[in-house]
């Protein structure tokens, strides 16, 4: 039987302590689904998960998991299946960010982003794939990013990550055609309100916002789920991520010359003050875990941005200090 036709499923989402994972584990709930938490803090997942059982979830399931760590996965798959037998839907979701460019990142927070969006995506597979293709039916969603098919100003670590993830996704495709009542599915968002980008590790003076045009959380795990029932199709969330996919792949020489300016004013935030530090990359701050950023109207922000450039161009130019011998010039 497929996974949409039974109820109550079982869902297992990781990245559930905050914005789109929390919001995919509302929708399963909403539906009277048991749901399975995984992310790495227990305070913030037992919130969502008390937030899903007020819902109407048949169960909800707090493993409080780090995806980048193969062992703490694979405990997580196997408790699931002791509890309940079957996994139906996986939403692979859990992800971090950093800002800064390859020589400004140190080396132990670049590797992190690394491990946990593309290689916790793989031990998530690793583990939860085998399950599906024994029942014959199930389906992993795998969130992705428009980022994960362009590149942009101080991100390389995010970029990487989610290019593989999309490789990923595609690469077990292929290798599980002979299941075809397993679904490996796909979805890309762009820019989301979630607290993902005040989560963000800061380096080299970027302060990271939501790009215009900004969603919300809600929209892009019900287009997750609808994609896991089988409902919608893999890709792109909004037609402005297909525009800038044109522009990346059709002219690249004008998308190089304008993603930098552009990307300063709607990606970012130069009102912010900066402060260097790895954000929640290495370790879970869950005190600032939620289902939406609170990054207010992307166009204001934006306009606010132009503002603070133009004022900064503007400003006259420090004095140095070195004064001029008598008479010099």
């Amino acid at each position: 039987m497929p996974s949409h036709e039974r109820f109550p499923r079982v869902v297992l989402v990781t990245g559930a302590s905050s914005g789109i994972g929390e919001a995919a584990a509302h929708v399963a709930a909403r539906r009277g689904d048991h749901v399975v938490l995984l992310a790495r803090g227990r305070r913030a997942l037992e919130r969502v998960a008390r937030d899903c059982v007020r819902l109407g979830a048949a169960s909800a399931a707090v493993e409080p998991t780090d995806v980048s760590v193969d062992a703490e996965v694979s405990a997580a798959v196997s408790a699931t299946m002791a509890r309940h037998g079957r996994i139906d839907t996986v939403v692979g979701s859990a992800g971090v960010v950093a800002y800064g460019r390859v020589e400004e990142v140190p080396v132990e927070v670049f590797d992190q982003v690394v491990a946990t969006n593309l290689l916790g995506s793989v031990n998530l597979a690793r583990h939860v794939l085998p399950v599906l293709r024994a029942q014959g039916t199930g389906s992993l969603v795998m969130v992705g990013s428009l980022i994960g098919h362009i590149a942009v100003p101080d991100m390389a670590s995010y970029v990487l990550s989610k290019w593989g993830v999309r490789a990923l996704a595609r690469q077990l495709r292929v290798d599980n055609r002979d299941r075809p009542g397993v679904r490996i599915d796909y979805v890309a968002p762009g820019g989301v309100d979630t607290p993902i980008y005040r989560q963000a590790a800061t380096y080299g003076g970027a302060v990271g916002r939501p790009p215009f045009p900004v969603t919300t959380p809600e929209r892009v795990a019900a287009r997750v789920m609808a994609v896991a029932d089988g409902r919608r199709g893999s890709g792109q969330v909004g037609i402005a991520n297909q525009v800038i996919r044109f522009g990346f792949t059709a002219v690249p020489w004008a998308y190089d010359r304008l993603v930098g300016p552009l990307f300063a004013v709607a990606a970012q935030d130069q009102t912010a003050p900066s402060r260097s530090g790895p954000g929640n990359v290495l370790a879970s701050r869950e005190e600032h875990n939620g289902l939406r950023g609170g990054h207010g109207n992307a166009l204001l922000a934006a306009g606010a941005n132009v503002v603070e450039l133009v004022r900064r161009r503007a400003r006259p130019p420090r004095e140095t200090g070195v004064s001029l011998p008598a008479g010099g010039r």
